[in-house]
């Protein structure tokens, strides 16, 4: 049992467990206490100073964030020695800091911002430092920006590439008026082991890192008579969308979604979903065709376990940090890519519609989407398989820009090629997503037989954030002709972000690891809690949105991608079976070895 401490916070008694920083304290007798470097993801740093507060017989002023409660403690959070202090640190920020705010894509948006407004009476006692700063703007990366002439060196963005994905592309470099936040060398962040994640973008409290924007770019085509836009909205977005918008955590909006979107001029509107059941045939039967090689072939080249490839953010981490693992890799396209690539030749020939005038735009939780999109490998349609990618974020910007009240739109329905789902796919968006569908499937082609979890709910397999999950399924009583399964535990691991990517892949190259199946998400919580999902996100709207997707699946009244009448026609019309000829040229890739820097 913990052990309390008492203390006085402004006057009021509370109470509260050992090891309690003042911040939480404070946070109970509901008084609020400002931070910049804090965030309930992170480690605690203290970095920023802006949450001090004044502690009665000490001569310094601890920061709220960092110093935890001790008996008899009595704090004063708004006293006049606390005000000026924070507002002298929050001009000292801004002395550095490019204030161009109307020009600043997270304006409206941006914690320094409020910080300022809340805070700031009379003239600054500091001079305008900007120009004298020798400032640089990385704009060379497909997916994200990184503005120096906007860091408060506040560290967020560090501390969750280090400690919340294990992947150490960003540092700090220098000491005094000189410290930066640097890549290795001050390489280019395409040029170093960023895997483009986002999760930096969702933390950091200005604009100093940001999503390379695309809205300009659709809005375009969209104008653009000659060309024919088609959309596809990922899982995700649609348990997300509504925040940006105005709307509770885990509000699903799918319907609304789709009306906004045929308001803004889209072509067609598609459903990721009618590729993530695809994926799940083509993973599905590359498994078994893995375990056929090695259990009757005995064919000592065949990689096991095999991972998932979904997460663009995981393979870009993979190629950097085990390439010699990456034969492991499911070869299958993620979802977006599959559509892309499906969208300018089968969507094309249904249409009757040059593939050359379809552009074709996604819609993401993730970042690293956008960096995928642009990978030479992507093209084996002829043509880049998705031309624009925007996140969460830009959709809820160009549903603004359009003037469309969005919780007053009635509910449409996704068009009718490619557009219909199943509840396989619609977990996809949520950590333990992929491996569910996949099991959901592949149990019951080998045996015939419904998976024996009730109501389809593979609970050993539905990670939640900060964990590793193992799961083992016996296969007993198999279909003829995969006898060679009779007998078999099917042993599967779901890692939950790039950090615990890391601890199994090194098992897997170390040997210890006697896994058959490997689902990894690059972001906390899985695609829910991606780097282009709405801003501020913590455990809590995380949890919420996963609620969501769960929710939504159990509703839906097809719950296994093999039984999507999409998918089996698509097959029959066109690419004829799983893994033939035509299905592996467009849904099917490879990946390539790089070096950390």
């Amino acid at each position: 049992m913990s052990k309390k401490v008492n203390l006085t916070i402004d006057g009021i008694s509370v109470t509260v467990d050992e090891g309690t920083t003042i911040l939480n304290a404070a946070s109970k007798l509901n008084i609020h206490i400002p931070t910049l470097c804090y965030h309930e993801d992170l480690c605690v740093a203290g970095n920023c100073r802006v949450c001090v507060v004044e502690q009665e017989n000490s001569r310094t002023l601890p920061a709220a964030c960092a110093m935890p409660v001790s008996e008899g403690m009595v704090i004063h959070t708004n006293s006049g020695k606390v005000r000026v202090a924070r507002k002298h640190i929050v001009e000292l920020l801004l002395s550095e800091h490019n204030a161009d705010c109307t020009k600043c894509y997270k304006n409206g948006n941006c914690e320094l911002q409020s910080l300022a407004s809340q805070m700031l009476t009379g003239d600054h006692m500091f001079l305008d430092l900007v120009p004298d700063k020798q400032y640089t703007i990385d704009i060379f990366n497909s997916a994200l920006i990184k503005d120096d002439s906007r860091c408060i060196r506040c560290q967020r963005c560090v501390r969750t590439c280090e400690e919340l994905q294990s992947v150490s592309a960003l540092g700090v470099a220098y000491r005094g008026n000189k410290m930066k936040i640097s890549t290795f060398y001050e390489h280019p962040l395409f040029e170093v082991v960023c895997t483009n994640c986002g999760q930096c973008v969702n933390r950091c409290p200005t604009g100093a890192l940001i999503e390379r924007n695309y809205v300009d770019q659709v809005w375009d085509a969209i104008y653009d008579t000659s060309k024919h836009v088609v959309v596809q909205t990922a899982p995700a977005v649609r348990i997300a969308l509504g925040e940006a918008l105005g709307m509770p955590p885990g509000k699903i909006v799918t319907g609304k979604m789709v009306t906004a979107l045929k308001r803004l001029g889209f072509d067609a509107i598609l459903d990721t979903d009618f590729t993530a059941d695809l994926t799940i045939i083509e993973e599905g039967h590359e498994l078994l065709d893995r375990l056929k090689r090695a259990l009757v072939d005995k064919d000592p080249k065949v990689a096991l376990p095999m991972a998932t490839s979904c997460s663009p953010g995981w393979i870009k981490f993979l190629e950097h940090t085990f390439p010699e693992l990456l034969p492991n890799l499911s070869t299958c396209k993620s979802p977006q890519q599959m559509f892309g690539a499906l969208v300018k030749t089968y969507y094309a020939q249904k249409k009757k519609l040059d593939p050359k005038n379809i552009v074709s735009v996604s819609i993401m939780p993730c970042t690293a989407k956008k960096f995928e999109a642009n990978r030479p490998e992507m093209r084996a349609s002829g043509y880049k398989d998705v031309d624009y990618v925007l996140t969460t974020r830009e959709l809820a910007i160009m549903i603004t820009q359009a003037g469309l009240e969005f919780d007053k739109l009635p509910d449409s329905n996704f068009d009718n090629i490619m557009g219909a789902s199943t509840g396989a796919a619609v977990i996809f968006g949520s950590t333990g997503g992929v491996m569910e569908a996949a099991l959901r499937t592949v149990y019951e082609v080998v045996t015939g037989r419904e998976i024996p979890f009730e109501d389809l709910n593979i609970l050993p397999v539905r990670g939640t954030e900060g964990e590793v999950r193992e799961a083992s399924l016996l296969i007993t009583k198999t279909k003829p002709e995969f006898r060679f399964l009779e007998g078999v535990e099917l042993k599967c691991v779901v890692a939950n972000g790039l950090a615990y990517a890391k601890e199994v892949m090194q098992n897997v190259k170390d040997g210890k690891a006697n896994y058959h199946f490997i689902e990894i998400m690059a972001c906390p919580g899985g695609c829910l809690g991606g780097g282009g999902q709405p801003i501020p996100t913590n455990k809590e709207i995380r949890s919420k949105r996963k609620e969501a997707i769960y929710r939504e699946d159990a509703g839906m009244p097809l719950r296994k991608s093999h039984e999507n009448p999409d998918v089996k026609e698509i097959y029959a019309d066109f690419l004829v079976k799983p893994l033939g000829h035509k299905s592996h040229e467009l849904l099917h890739t490879h990946y390539t070895p790089r070096k950390r820097y």
